[in-house]
């Protein structure tokens, strides 16, 4: 049968196919010189393949049917369950198959092959053929000039993807994969992924119009982005929208590559006062790409939308300082770039340069608190927020990545109120705990703040539009759809040391996880849709740090924003303190509260907030007094002298503590006392005149 001359990819005009005597499709004469195109997969690995298009000469039992045949496909823990991890042929012969229907024509230009995932058993194809149909009735096999091809599969191991490109493209609807060689000591099974352009069909006329056009309608820039091209993609929005944004580093990466965050503000570079502080982060897993080209096209996104003056992007942008940091390991990042997404497996790439779980090199304050509540009192409680950092954790010598050690210092400077951080390889929203008390593997942990995590992680799974999606098909071997697409972190897998924890009980940040994807690494033909798929989860999440309550914290006197102020929601065992201008921010639900501010050196006060179901914050200031101690070293401190009121209400408070046997430090007789020695001495209370 005559060649196919194609040179670019699948954009440019290909020539109606007809039919040969083989039951095969080629292009019309004259003959030509085959140039490989530039076909993307065909969809097992990313499910857009159903699972109705596969069949198999034989499957050894439903756990392992042709349906699992999905390049990077992961089994569920037990081997023998409905979830396992390939398609395993029942026999072991050279006449089993696995057949793949495309739907349509299509030119066929690889196949990706890699073996079985199972902790407990190593299987892999080693060689196989390749056979095309156009009637899933007469088959063709791939020839290699004048002897059928054979081409290399899984070597040595079962994980690795490994790429075969034919000698000559084809033209089919049906493509097989005939195993003819695989590991001594265990059987046939695979895993696959098949390479190939959709052409049009001559037997549908119609197919144009009933074609749901896939993509995006907005104008983006959908391709993966390597260290230097995301820098020159920051660098291009904040060249159309210098008003708005800021690009600014955190640290940088154990290579030295820096990790770029970019600000999006109307007025960028400073925290405004009442102002919330939002942050996407993106990228702690190198090879799980998808949340670092969501982020870079959120930040196009909002850009080009605030120019064109988009009501909801200038109230978000006006009302937020958003925060965005699309690559926390850029060195992971670039090693599963290398390899490319079909090529770099399920794990390359994942971890730092110094081979760290970052999700698990946070320090793990849950257990510092959980250990210290054992020893509460009715008098002496364990703080349950602002759990400091361990000492160990601080050394130079301590056992974590410079990305992890950025990203505290980036919490600790900025009172950030809300965040997410995006994984990918499946479609879940996780919530804190993270961490399981006493090591259970499997447990539910919630936080105090359990009801509003759950709304979080609902408003992103609920809008998403392939979690929300009763008719998805599950990405691996968990079933998160009975649970709405949303978990506690603990109940799916404990993970001590991980950010969202870390997060909640070291600063006043909410966090949540959201698996973005099925793919960890999806072809540049599927960016498009997941932006679809994630662009309004993306925004409606943003806009729920406007939820609750918010306020100053001011000093009655100075009318100054008191910074570290605590802010105790009843009920509630979670506490969150003001920023540097004594602004604060507390996420809660729609109901009343009754909420209690108290500093050091003041009094507290409370007041009662209600919240309703809007997405906007209840205003609830406080002015706090200071006590007399704190207003007299204050005034004393700068040589004045003591307002008269301030001279009664000691004298007052000295006269109803002269009962007191022994003077206790503070009481209004020492208050006093220390009085009298400054006016007698112009010195500081204790020290000699």
């Amino acid at each position: 049968s005559s060649c196919i001359n194609i040179k670019v990819k699948l954009k440019n005009k290909i020539k109606m196919p007809y039919m040969t005597r083989s039951g095969m499709m080629a292009i019309p004469d004259p003959p030509c010189v085959v140039t490989s195109p530039d076909c993307p997969p065909l969809g097992l690995k990313s499910l857009r393949v159903d699972d109705s298009q596969f069949q198999a000469s034989s499957y050894l039992r439903m756990g392992l049917g042709p349906h699992r045949a999905r390049l990077n496909i992961q089994s569920g823990i037990e081997d023998g369950d409905m979830y396992d991890g390939a398609w395993c042929a029942k026999y072991e012969d050279q006449h089993q198959w696995l057949q793949v229907d495309a739907l349509r024509p299509t030119l066929f230009t690889g196949v990706i092959l890699q073996g079985r995932n199972s902790i407990w058993s190593w299987d892999w194809v080693e060689t196989y053929k390749v056979q095309l149909s156009n009637d899933s009735e007469t088959w063709k096999t791939c020839m290699n000039g004048t002897e059928e091809a054979v081409f290399v599969g899984s070597r040595n191991e079962p994980e690795t993807p490994y790429l075969a490109l034919f000698p000559q493209p084809a033209v089919a609807r049906w493509i097989r994969i005939n195993p003819q060689t695989w590991y001594w000591n265990g059987t046939i099974c695979l895993r696959a992924e098949v390479l190939g352009c959709p052409l049009p069909d001559p037997d549908n006329v119609w197919q144009h119009l009933s074609e749901k056009l896939p993509g995006s309608k907005d104008n983006l820039d959908f391709r993966h982005h390597n260290y230097k091209e995301m820098r020159k993609l920051m660098k291009a929005v904040n060249e159309d929208c210098p008003r708005i944004t800021r690009i600014y580093t955190i640290g940088k990466s154990y290579t030295g590559l820096k990790l770029y965050a970019m600000e999006i503000s109307d007025n960028p570079g400073k925290h405004e006062l009442g102002e919330p502080e939002f942050r996407y982060v993106a990228g702690m897993h190198g090879n799980e790409v998808v949340g670092r080209e969501l982020v870079l096209n959120l930040m196009q996104y909002i850009c080009r939308e605030f120019r064109r003056g988009n009501p909801r992007i200038v109230r978000l942008v006006t009302s937020t300082r958003i925060h965005l940091l699309p690559s926390m390991n850029p060195d992971g990042y670039e090693t599963a770039f290398e390899r490319g997404s079909e090529l770099a497996g399920w794990a390359l790439g994942r971890y730092s340069y110094e081979w760290v779980d970052m999700n698990h090199n946070f320090p793990d304050l849950n257990n510092i608190m959980w250990d210290a509540k054992e020893n509460d009192t009715e008098t002496v409680k364990t703080a349950n927020h602002y759990i400091p950092i361990p000492e160990y954790y601080t050394k130079e010598d301590a056992f974590v990545t410079p990305e992890t050690r950025a990203v505290i210092s980036w919490m600790q400077d900025i009172p950030f109120v809300l965040s997410a951080n995006l994984h990918g390889g499946e479609l879940v929203v996780t919530y804190p705990f993270d961490c399981t008390r006493d090591w259970a593997p499997q447990e539910n942990t919630p936080t105090a703040d359990d009801s509003f995590f759950r709304w979080l992680a609902t408003v992103y799974a609920s809008t998403n539009l392939v979690m929300a999606n009763p008719d998805r098909r599950i990405c691996h071997s968990e079933d998160f759809q009975q649970h709405n697409n949303i978990i506690n972190g603990g109940a799916w897998h404990t993970v001590p040391g991980s950010m969202n924890d870390f997060s909640y009980m070291h600063t006043n940040c909410f966090e949540v996880t959201v698996e973005l994807s099925c793919d960890k690494f999806p072809h540049a033909s599927e960016l498009p849709t997941e932006w679809e798929n994630n662009k309004e989860s993306l925004l409606v999440y943003m806009e729920q740090v406007h939820r609750g309550i918010k306020g100053v914290v001011r000093d009655k006197m100075t009318k100054k924003g008191i910074a570290d102020a605590i802010v105790k929601v009843e009920d509630l065992d979670h506490d969150i303190r003001s920023a540097a201008d004594g602004d604060y921010w507390r996420l809660l639900n729609p109901g009343e509260y009754k909420v209690t501010v108290w500093a050091e050196g003041y009094f507290p006060s409370m007041r009662r907030c209600s919240v309703g179901t809007e997405a906007r914050p209840t205003i609830c200031d406080f002015i706090l007094i200071k006590t007399p101690r704190q207003r007299m070293n204050g005034i004393l401190a700068k040589g004045g002298r003591l307002p008269q009121d301030l001279q009664l209400k000691l004298r007052a408070m000295r006269d109803r503590g002269q009962t007191a046997s022994i003077m206790s430090p503070y009481s209004p007789t020492w208050l006093w006392s220390k009085v009298v020695h400054y006016k007698r001495n112009r010195v500081p209370f204790g020290t000699r005149p």
